[in-house]
């Protein structure tokens, strides 16, 4: 049945599309596949069955494909999104850059589709350690490195999910990727929910993001920004609603991201930040665990792909144009790149929530779920990581590279497939904003929220309002200084410090000492046995060998003087042996 329904599968255009990528590079078709691809892939997934690309495996039941509203609309915002970014780096000339994305997505969809956790970790680790050539593909060394950290804690996640998966299967031989009751979780069920939670960013096994996306390339981090953390807050909705845990780790998720975006100086490195504080929003509704709260993780984060990729378009113009990111050494550029201005700004607005965008209509709704379920104390922390998103998203970033003191660095606007990358993204921001029934038809619950209430807009537009005015009374105090902030990442950094001076001197040392050790006993006492072993080769085995045909050769030519050539003497010789022989036998 896989064999028959394997172009069914939406991963399977992009891994197929990878492939061939090198042979429409050679031909100057390059731009025609990086098109075609998504496009037929967002065309699929408005085909799919129910359930398709189910094969045994080695015993086990892979189930490739698995359809319902929950990954409908996963499937469609990632496909969008694929199309969205395929655009944006229509100018990258490196075909293995591209390879890496769609191999990216490939896993992306792969993981969202699969009915099995077997399958799920192979399209698990496909997204690591595709994802990871986005880093390389800079050629810097902090992005090198920053690529390698990436990969390691990655690697570490998809063991900590695959101990999980192995422990699962050995207490109820079963595979299935199903919900997971609140009440009956087990330890295998928690190894996997820790893998997943690696994914997204949770604190504090979170440094990654913000230590990995920074550094990677300009496209590649637009990329990054859309499919890794949204893939785990897809597998946690299925596999997690409900558990406790998330609801207050997703809650802390939301100012722990703010709090550093407002004190971070690269311009990238905020938006890192701001995915954690998102995806908080995303994790927290799906610990709540309601149907409304289920709804929002998914509308916000589809709204959160959208608008995050635009914000990190923008600001890779910037980067592309002028090679720069910090916020100190930017300001000015209004004049020089007015378009990316323009749709900067509409990123910042949609991540803060303005009305007629598509932060109000999904953002809100994690919110009021909160409310409604009378947790007070998470609903307070949500609606303050609100204040710091738009302090930090929608105007500091803004005003420090685009207003400001001018740098007097020389840009001009980004080539026309970036600007149109954006001007399709931000149109999405305001379409979902102004008619957000496209988005709640897709939802996996039914919806019975109304995000334009007069209390809603008032109270959203005072949050904002005064957290203008905040920033114009404190504009002087958030001014970006060159200096790095430390995370947790910090402990393993030194931690690998330490680790590294453990190998280069303690064992190092022991590894000479041994080797010295070696060379003085080791190696004599290697050296006499060989000359041993040897002397007997010569003396024993040689010698007998030798000798024995040494006597073979002396018999022969003894024998050699006993034929006359007389046929008489042979047969008087013959008649001889044989009365012998008789005269023995006679007497015995």
């Amino acid at each position: 049945m896989m064999s028959s329904t394997i172009f069914l599968h939406p991963a399977s255009y992009f891994i197929l599309g990878a492939l061939l990528l090198p042979i429409f590079t050679r031909f100057k078709m390059q731009k025609v596949i990086l098109l075609a691809v998504p496009l037929l892939a967002f065309w699929q997934i408005h085909n799919l069955p129910e359930s398709f690309g189910i094969c045994n495996f080695m015993g086990f039941e892979l189930v490739f494909g698995r359809v319902d509203k929950l990954t409908y609309v996963f499937l469609h915002v990632f496909t969008l999104m694929a199309l969205i970014g395929a655009i944006y780096c229509l100018h990258v000339k490196e075909t293995g850059h591209h390879i890496a994305a769609f191999l990216y997505v490939a896993g992306s969809l792969g993981t969202t589709l699969a009915g099995d956790y077997l399958t799920i970790f192979i399209f698990w680790e496909l997204m690591a350690f595709a994802s990871t050539f986005l880093i390389w593909y800079r050629k810097r060394k902090r992005s090198i490195e920053a690529g390698y950290r990436y990969l390691l804690v990655h690697t570490a996640g998809g063991l900590i999910l695959l101990a999980g998966i192995f422990l699962r299967y050995q207490n109820c031989h079963d595979l299935s990727f199903t919900q997971i009751a609140v009440n009956g979780a087990t330890t295998a069920d928690y190894l996997i929910m820790i893998g997943f939670m690696l994914n997204a960013a949770v604190p504090p096994i979170h440094a990654w993001l913000p230590d990995a996306y920074p550094e990677a390339t300009v496209t590649g981090a637009v990329f990054m920004c859309a499919f890794t953390t949204k893939t785990a807050v897809y597998v946690l909705a299925r596999a997690f609603p409900g558990f406790e845990m998330l609801a207050i780790m997703g809650a802390i998720m939301t100012l722990y991201g703010v709090g550093y975006a407002v004190i971070e100086n690269d311009a990238r490195r905020i938006l890192a930040y701001h995915i954690v504080s998102q995806v908080g929003y995303m994790v927290c509704g799906i610990g709540i665990g309601t149907a409304m709260a289920v709804n929002g993780a998914c509308a916000h984060a589809y709204a959160h792909i959208l608008y995050k990729a635009l914000l990190f378009m923008g600001v890779g113009a910037v980067l592309e144009m002028t090679g720069k990111s910090k916020l100190n050494e930017l300001g000015g550029l209004y004049k020089r790149m007015p378009w990316a201005l323009t749709f900067t700004v509409i990123g910042g607005i949609a991540i803060s929530g303005f009305p007629l965008t598509s932060g109000f209509i999904s953002k809100s709704m994690i919110i009021a779920a909160a409310g409604a379920d009378h947790r007070i104390f998470i609903m307070i922390m949500l609606s303050l990581a609100a204040v710091g998103t738009f302090l930090s998203v929608g105007i500091k970033l803004p005003y420090f590279i685009w207003f400001g003191k001018d740098s007097g660095v020389k840009a001009k606007e980004a080539p026309w497939n970036m600007n149109l990358a954006m001007i399709f993204a931000s149109f999405m921001c305001i379409f979902l904003g102004i008619y957000p029934e496209y988005l709640y038809r897709m939802l996996p619950f039914p919806v019975h929220y109304h995000p334009y209430t007069a209390y809603h807009l008032s109270e959203t537009l005072q949050i904002l309002g005064f957290t203008g005015l905040g920033f114009y009374l404190m504009v002087k105090y958030l001014h970006p200084e060159p200096k790095s902030n430390l995370d947790v990442d910090w402990f393993y950094r030194k931690g690998a410090l330490v680790f590294m001076w453990v190998a280069c001197k303690p064992i190092s040392i022991a590894n000479d000492w041994v080797g010295e050790v070696y060379q003085t006993v080791g190696l004599r006492f290697t050296k006499a046995v060989a000359k041993a072993l040897s002397w007997f080769d010569w003396e024993g085995i040689d010698w007998a060998v030798d000798g024995s045909a040494k006597g073979v050769v002396q018999g022969g030519d003894k024998m050699r003087t006993l034929q006359t050539g007389k046929i008489q003497q042979y047969v008087g010789g013959a008649v001889a042996a044989l009365m012998i022989v008789l005269l023995v036998v006679i007497f015995l």
